[in-house]
């Protein structure tokens, strides 16, 4: 058995059994990976892939567990060049995050600035995605960092941080009628917003589901016309005139969007809470434990070697239960 073979079935997986494709990923020829999966296979006298004449059709049952055991074997081999590299040159190497684009776009990027000042050689790396791809691509070890608000539920196998809360905002344009409204309300009813067109996010991005638990304690339903998992993307359709949007108060930017009214929406809904996380078992080098920090100051390495020493996620919560979370 060899580490490269491991390394192939891994791919293959990961490239829903493309061996083509896997081949030009791997810069190696698709003959070349077909064999050696074969040698893999008649090694341990069981098949990995099904196949149909020379293609493969879906993983075996045993071939699901070899698998994950590949995984693992090959996430603690980078874990040993991640250890060599701390102590070669502890300020080299590389950081992946998936996260969604409203943080990508609005919380990280004086975070990434001030970081590429204090670690120039660190390569960065940044994906974007759902809540579900987003723990997929940190438990698989495709990624160092998940930053992520919903579906913690997802995340089970991961070592998940609080890191700050925020709010919403209803953005309209400057002659839209709901101005009055607030202005003769004094403040913005949820009443006022269920009667109007919604332009929001999908549900499952950005805090949404504080949203529909918000209108459903009232028993309202919310007219939601237009969906996206972009911040911007809602803000040019609430400018088409498609309705009133819904975002995160941080993604309003008063020079940018200064054709835009954000109506403070923090008084109907219920605060988010985004976490950073990482699975058990990563090797966090220093250039990762201060990037953790300057997201998010209080999670200094002690505090994170406390989360990572906890069992369970309810442990971990007790840790930060006390604590007082900076808002954005």
């Amino acid at each position: 058995m060899k580490l490269q073979q491991l390394r192939y079935i891994w791919e293959v997986a990961h490239h829903e059994l493309n061996v083509s494709a896997t081949a030009q990923s791997l810069f190696t020829s698709q003959p070349g990976i077909s064999k050696q999966i074969r040698l893999l296979e008649d090694e341990l006298g069981v098949e990995i892939f099904a196949r149909s004449g020379k293609h493969l059709t879906h993983i075996t049952p045993v071939g699901e567990s070899i698998i994950e055991v590949a995984g693992t074997i090959l996430r603690e081999i980078e874990t040993i060049k991640q250890v060599s590299q701390e102590y070669s040159n502890e300020k080299q190497g590389s950081l992946s995050i998936a996260t969604t684009h409203t943080q990508a776009r609005y919380a990280l990027p004086k975070i990434i600035g001030d970081f590429r000042q204090q670690y120039p050689d660190v390569v960065l790396h940044m994906n974007q995605g759902t809540p579900t791809q987003i723990a997929e691509l940190a438990a698989n070890g495709n990624v160092d960092f998940a930053i992520a608000t919903e579906g913690l539920e997802l995340f089970g196998d991961l070592v998940m941080m609080p890191c700050y809360k925020w709010n919403r905002c209803v953005v309209v344009p400057h002659d839209h009628p709901l101005l009055e409204k607030v202005e003769a309300n004094g403040s913005l009813t949820l009443e006022d917003v269920a009667k109007e067109r919604i332009v929001t996010y999908v549900f499952g991005f950005t805090g949404r589901s504080r949203l529909d638990d918000a209108f459903m304690a009232q028993g309202l339903t919310p007219n939601v016309v237009f969906t996206a998992t972009d911040t911007d993307v809602i803000k040019t359709y609430v400018r088409l005139g498609l309705g009133v949007g819904i975002i995160a108060s941080m993604a309003l930017d008063p020079e940018q969007d200064s054709d835009l009214v954000g109506l403070d929406a923090s008084h109907l809904f219920q605060p988010s809470i985004t976490h950073i996380g990482f699975r058990r078992g990563t090797f966090l080098r220093r250039y990762m434990y201060d990037f953790i920090e300057q997201f998010a100051p209080h999670l200094d390495e002690e505090r994170v070697n406390a989360a990572v020493a906890c069992g369970t996620r309810m442990e971990r919560e007790q840790l930060f239960q006390n604590l007082e979370l900076p808002s954005r």
